[in-house]
């Protein structure tokens, strides 16, 4: 089969935990896969970011199509316009979008679509998203639920989502789940450069996007600090994924500064995989405040490593830490944080998936991934004939 797979969106280093689904799932089909043949059409601009793919396995090639990823507007246009043409003409027997924005597909070109929805969070929380921006994501979403062949979400609660808000796909939407690679960890040594020690500080992974509710865990420290302070202790809890000169992350610096506790909070701002993993095995518990999760990847990375990990009880994040982690009912309460905190780090071991990594492996989830793109081969083949 000839399978291709719509990268004109991505903008390397810019699209989160997006790219690296999907960076991971190319690196599957390569590494797995010496059946298929795979298309990539990339943009100018990200290009060269895919070269790589293509010396690991032979049977993956690029198409460099005349739009940069940049550009947003000028390339769902083009992508619009063009794409399924340009997929028919380069004999594609399946095409895969791994995000929401399915291409205008022509009937007459019959090719089926797989199409990635990871979640349907504008539906949920409206005041997150400008008017446009929302108004956009209901109408790919509607039309990928009309349109495409098959659905993927990354959840089972999602994919409920999409199968009560959309009726249209749902006989067409399954759970895979997103692979999970953590990698090679950093030196030990590496701390220092934070000014910390093995299991005396906090860890969080988190943006400043509004539903990650890190003001939530901020405000629990604070009142944390100011207890653990009149008992002679201290508390650091350290945040990575907060970096740049933003005006969100000027408003949360104020606010830190305002509580007192800027020295008990640090901010790693960008990390690596390793320098990352390195954080995660040695904090003393691990703390994800998100209220809204298609999938929730960093929660799962830490109970891997086997850290102490506390989440919320929202959306799907029960689910992909396999009722393994402790969990917050209401986010929004300090209290209910702080004795799921205290919780966690006095417990005595228990923490991990054990029996349930296979979930999140790569190796397992290629192959989800490739029944279902080989379950159209038979037609695809009696269409040739």
């Amino acid at each position: 089969m000839k399978i291709g797979i719509d990268l004109l969106w991505l903008r390397p280093g810019k699209n989160g935990g997006t790219e690296s689904y999907i960076r991971n799932l190319i690196i599957g089909f390569a590494t797995y896969d010496d059946r298929n043949e795979y298309t990539l059409f990339v943009s100018r601009d990200n290009a060269d970011s895919f070269n790589s793919y293509t010396r690991i396995n032979p049977g993956i090639r690029l198409e460099i199509c005349p739009i940069d990823s940049s550009n947003r507007i000028r390339r769902i246009a083009w992508e619009n316009l063009n794409l399924d043409n340009l997929a028919k003409k380069t004999g594609m027997d399946v095409m895969f979008i791994p995000v929401y924005s399915m291409p205008h597909k022509k009937r007459s070109n019959g090719i089926p679509y797989v199409v990635t929805i990871h979640d349907l969070q504008g539906l949920h929380y409206p005041e997150y998203f400008t008017k446009i921006r929302l108004g956009f994501l209901k109408r790919k979403w509607k039309y990928a639920s009309e349109e495409a062949d098959v659905i993927i979400a990354s959840s089972d609660y999602t994919k409920r989502d999409i199968a009560e808000n959309y009726k249209a796909a749902t006989d067409k939407v399954r759970t895979v789940y997103i692979p999970v690679i953590t990698g090679d960890t950093a030196p030990l040594s590496e701390l220092s450069k934070w000014g910390l020690k093995t299991d005396e500080y906090y860890y969080c992974v988190s943006s400043l996007l509004p539903h990650k509710n890190l003001y939530t865990l901020i405000d629990t420290f604070a009142e944390r600090f100011a207890n653990r302070k009149k008992e002679g202790h201290e508390e650091i809890l350290v945040i990575s994924g907060v970096g740049g000169a933003s005006v969100a992350k000027a408003e949360l610096v104020k606010k830190i500064e305002s509580l007192g506790i800027k020295d008990n909070i640090r901010f790693t701002g960008f990390v690596s995989d390793a320098e990352r993993n390195l954080l995660y095995q040695n904090c003393r518990a691990f703390l994800f405040p998100s209220v809204f999760e298609g999938f929730g990847m960093p929660p799962i990375e830490a109970l891997m490593f086997g850290r102490p990990t506390v989440t919320t009880e929202k959306t799907c994040l029960k689910e992909v830490t396999c009722s393994k982690a402790i969990y917050v009912k209401d986010p929004f309460d300090t209290k209910e944080w702080s004795d799921a905190i205290d919780r966690a780090v006095s417990e005595d071991g228990g923490f991990g998936l054990y029996g349930e990594s296979d979930r999140f492996d790569l190796e397992n989830i290629t192959r989800e991934y490739l029944e279902i793109f080989e379950s159209f081969s038979q037609s695809t083949d009696a269409d040739r004939s």
